[in-house]
């Protein structure tokens, strides 16, 4: 069980590195990708990741609307183009079963482009699923 937890955390690390913080990041920054996923954890109640992603949206140098954006509990602001990727993510984190092709069909008609709306699935998914093995390990009594 200890060489398959240390083997999730290593390929969890790697999957981090490739969502969060990709050399090639395309039209979503890594302080964009930062802010989604820290609000992600904040829907979620992960103050744990939430903090974590914290820290990687200030290593990302990312403005003040961003911040903003990562709280959930403050009105975001921002371009048409963040503001429907803000709806979408909280969308997908909160009903996900409610997401369809017409949200897609709306990340497209702010100029996302199908590369980017892969991305941004790619942050949302990794976050949710990097939810589910935080919790695991607090259930099995590995995290406080």
């Amino acid at each position: 069980a200890i060489a398959e937890r240390a083997e999730i955390m290593a390929l969890s690390q790697a999957s981090h590195d490739a969502v969060i913080i990709p050399k090639e990041p395309g039209g979503l920054s890594h302080a964009e990708r930062a802010a989604l996923a820290e609000r992600i954890a904040r829907l979620s109640n992960s103050e744990e990741l939430a903090d974590h992603y914290h820290a990687c949206l200030e290593t990302a140098d990312g403005d003040e609307n961003l911040y903003v954006a990562a709280n959930p509990e403050q009105a975001a602001f921002g371009d048409e183009r963040f503001m429907e990727i803000i709806r979408f993510t909280d969308l997908v984190t909160q009903k996900p079963r409610e997401a369809t092709k017409q949200d897609i069909d709306a990340l497209k008609a702010v100029g996302i482009s199908e590369p980017d709306i892969v991305r941004l699935t790619e942050v949302l998914a990794f976050v949710n699923y990097q939810l589910r093995v935080v919790a695991g390990f607090k259930l099995a009594g590995d995290m406080q």
